[in-house]
């Protein structure tokens, strides 16, 4: 299992070039099936790693796929005197970092507002595309609006223009305060720093008003790939309504509600976990058509280690948590992410799982 050092110390930062020249900034991290990333215009490639609030989006993830993500037009380490901010400019730049990547076949994840972008990628590109994980995101912004929101939206408009390269965090902290409303103030500090580095004034206004006129409604019913909508049902930004309109929209789609208000989950809330289950055991499908049954030992942490390790040993839940000073309901939780990782489900999982650790080598274990 590699740890978080490690993790962070794989990165590979690249950089190609988009049909209209601009260039986008990307990185490679992580062991597994390739995973690559359309996540939200917040983002920089190396500061990430820094975050309470993206870093274990990062190594949970690199943990089972080969991720690869990318900084936007105009933020982060792309590009950033850009003018262009376009639906058809930024499937564009996802083109550019799939070729240059080397991807030939991948999943697609859309997060916040990449969902367009991944929506018409893999409508375009069917046979490149396995799987596609929607997450707080939508296919139109648009869509599911009141008379409110559109007053909202203008307010916002305003102030990015006004206050978003202001050295105090005023006007940004309305934002990181709608994306994270449980975070600490630790937290909501470094959201605001991020807005500030990741993008000018400029470029968040341009870039949001662009956002809004995306749309990939049309291309839903085509799409067959088979797709995971995960979304919180409380949060602000991407109204629950968005995600019922995915899982709607696109054939067999399941949909998986959040019980949470945060637009990006915090890594010690509940449903954060769920989270990580739910897309371990979604992308578990790739590992097992490239014939692996599952993820492997490999990919446990230490903890859920530690967990089977007294499994196998023929401890009950209750005195694994008492022995590791847990809850109950955290060792259950341990031993899900553990049966997802490994492609288990069902009455037999938890003898299966202990197999397969007898199965492995002594550094795995």
């Amino acid at each position: 299992m590699r740890s978080v050092a490690a993790l962070e110390a794989s990165q590979r930062v690249r950089f190609c070039r988009s049909a209209d020249g601009t260039r986008i900034a990307y990185a490679v991290h992580g062991t597994g099936p390739p995973l690559l990333l359309d996540a939200c215009w917040l983002s920089h490639l190396e500061y990430d790693w820094q975050s309470p609030v993206w870093r274990h989006y990062l190594v949970e993830l690199g943990r089972v796929a080969t991720v690869v993500r990318f900084d936007e037009r105009g933020h982060g380490m792309s590009d950033r005197d850009v003018a262009d901010f376009s639906l058809e400019r930024r499937i564009e730049d996802l083109e550019a970092v799939t070729d240059h990547a080397g991807l030939d076949r991948f999943a697609l994840m859309a997060m916040a507002q990449g969902g367009p972008v991944a929506l018409h990628y893999a409508h375009r590109h069917p046979e490149r595309v396995t799987r596609l994980v929607c997450a707080s995101t939508y296919a139109a912004s648009s869509q599911h609006v009141t008379d409110d929101d559109r007053a909202l939206e203008e307010a916002f408009q305003a102030m990015i223009r006004a206050g978003w390269d202001r050295k105090d965090p005023l006007f940004r902290r309305v934002f990181t305060s709608m994306m994270i409303p449980d975070a600490s103030e630790e937290q909501m500090v470094w959201l605001d720093e991020l807005h500030h580095r990741s993008a000018s004034a400029k470029t968040a206004y341009e870039s949001r008003v662009e956002r809004g006129r995306a749309d990939a409604t049309g291309v839903l019913p085509d799409l067959t790939v088979p797709t995971l909508v995960i979304h919180s049902r409380h949060e602000r930004m991407n109204d629950f309504e968005h995600g019922r309109s995915l899982a709607a929209g696109i054939t067999d789609a399941r949909l998986v509600p959040l019980d949470s208000r945060n637009h990006i989950l915090l890594e010690d809330e509940p449903a954060w976990p769920v989270f990580v289950r739910e897309v371990t055991a979604f992308l578990a499908g790739d590992a097992s058509a490239s014939g692996d049954a599952g993820l492997g030992v490999g990919s446990l942490s230490t903890r859920e280690l530690e967990v089977l390790r007294l499994v196998a040993q023929g401890r009950d839940n209750s005195s694994i948590a008492a022995d590791l000073t847990l809850s109950v309901r955290t060792v259950e939780r341990h031993l899900q992410r553990i049966y997802a990782k490994l492609g288990l489900s069902g009455p037999s999982a938890r003898a299966g799982a202990v197999a397969i650790l007898l199965r492995a080598t002594p550094t795995e274990r």
